[in-house]
């Protein structure tokens, strides 16, 4: 596939970087993940890094599925790379208590496919507008959809880091998956973990989807969200891709 591809990641104001990101970009097919850990112990930053390490270890065994059963496939994919994931575990006790979200992209020729577990997100764009966003898995996704919060208080509010569901090697959740056409020239897809979503402004968005938009734009709005934090930033993490 085609695709103009960039990404970034910084600690913040954190003592360690618990996110992670990957990417394959293929002639047959893109993937692309983010994922952003929780627990002490280096737990977090563990799980997030085993998490990707064995999605994409996983892909030459999944994505020739993807075309025929895309739902299932990319289910049965991520599952699998949890079991990896807990082998990759030298301490079973921080194995039990380290969670990471995800928010995976799926793209080729016939097909958009989303899987996200927790407040990772991915948004789709055109220059116009925000097509959509993945929906969190988190109380303050549930205060937003009951009109409680606005989008834009999401990002500073007090429950913002309390999830309803993440991965672990337990499985007692799982991936919310969704199919979508397939994506237009000139379409741009944004992944990031809170750290930078919860910075940007709405009209933000637009900026990263307008044709002129590269590197150096991504750059610095990911600045812009750890100088707003005031010294209180999140890891950032942010994969930015446009088809061309």
């Amino acid at each position: 596939m085609q695709v103009q591809f960039y990404q970034l990641t910084s600690v913040g104001d954190r003592a360690t970087n618990e996110d992670c990101m990957a990417r394959i970009i293929s002639d047959d097919y893109v993937l692309c993940m983010v994922a952003d850990g929780l627990g002490g112990h280096q737990g977090g930053e563990l799980a997030s890094r085993y998490f990707c390490q064995s999605m994409l270890a996983l892909a030459p065994q999944y994505h020739q599925s993807m075309q025929h059963a895309p739902q299932a496939t990319i289910m049965a994919w991520v599952d699998n790379a949890v079991d990896e994931m807990q082998k990759l575990f030298a301490d079973e006790v921080v194995a039990n208590e380290a969670h990471t979200t995800c928010a995976i992209l799926y793209l080729d020729e016939h097909q958009v496919v989303t899987a996200h577990c927790g407040d990772s997100r991915i948004y789709r764009l055109n220059a116009d507008e925000v097509l959509w966003r993945t929906q969190d898995h988190s109380f303050l996704q549930k205060m937003f959809d009951r009109g409680e919060v606005t989008e834009q208080e999401m990002g500073s509010h007090s429950a913002q880091n309390k999830l309803t569901r993440s991965i672990n090697v337990a499985k007692q959740q799982s991936v919310e998956v969704f199919t979508y056409p397939a994506a237009q020239k000139g379409e741009t897809f944004v992944l990031c973990s809170d750290g930078f979503w919860g910075g940007i402004k709405s009209h933000e968005w637009l900026e990263l989807a307008q044709p002129e938009s590269d590197r150096q734009e991504l750059a610095k709005l990911a600045q812009m969200v750890v100088l707003r934090a005031e010294g209180k930033s999140d890891n950032v993490t942010v994969q930015w891709l446009r088809c061309l």
